[in-house]
Order: structure tokens, then sequence, then C-alpha cells
């Protein structure tokens, strides 16, 4: 672990030296072509007003999700019973949706348990 850490000490300095010359020509970069998003005045009060009109948004939008997620439930029971009038296509969109989220689930496996393929450290 040592070792490691005295060879990633080089690269850090450099990172941190790139960030200390270029950083604040981003920042300003940044906030210019986003200038149209930003409320003003800047201040922690409308950063709380802000944060509470979208808490409350999403909390509003709750009954139209929980009415379009038992509309696509409902249409996925219809697909179910007419399973004879499938298409090839759509079963194969499918297995290919299913393929992808076991795919994206063993990747969150492997990034949990540090980037290895064979376990847990111990």
């Amino acid at each position: 672990m040592a070792s490691k850490l005295q060879q990633l000490q080089p690269k850090v300095a450099q990172v941190s030296q790139f960030v200390a010359k270029h950083g604040c020509a981003y920042y300003k970069q940044l906030l210019e072509q986003n200038k149209q998003y930003v409320q003003e005045p800047p201040t922690v009060e409308k950063c709380n007003l802000l944060a509470k009109q979208l808490l409350y948004t999403r909390l509003a939008s709750i009954p139209g999700r929980y009415e379009s997620f038992w509309k696509e439930l409902d249409y996925v029971k219809h697909l179910w019973k007419n399973r004879h009038e499938l298409k090839v296509e759509d079963a194969g969109i499918a297995a290919l949706f299913g393929l992808e989220c076991y795919a994206w689930f063993c990747a969150g496996e492997i990034v949990g348990r540090g980037f290895t393929f064979t376990g847990y450290y111990v």
C-alpha cells in the first residue's frame, strides 16, 4: 500500500500543479458558458430556496410518476397476455435489455469489491 502511495505522489503533484495553473480559467469559462442558469444574487439563501423548490417540485411530480408506472405495468401485462403475438424483434429487444441489466449488476459488483473479479479483499 505504501509503495502505491509513493507511486501516486508525483502524479498527484502534477495534477495539483495543472489545476492550480488552469483551474481558475476553466472555472470562469464554465460560468460564462452557463450564465443563463445562475440565479442572481448567488447567495446561500438563494441556494437554500432553490433546494427547497427542487425538493417540493419532485414531491409534486410523484402522482404523475405513479400513474405512469401503473400505465406501463398494464402495458407489460397486456404484452404478457398476448405473448403469442409477440414479434421476434420485440423479444430480442427484451432479451438485450435483460442482458444489459445483468451486465450493469456485474459491473456494480466488481466496483463494490474494489475492482477485483475473484472476490473481496480479506
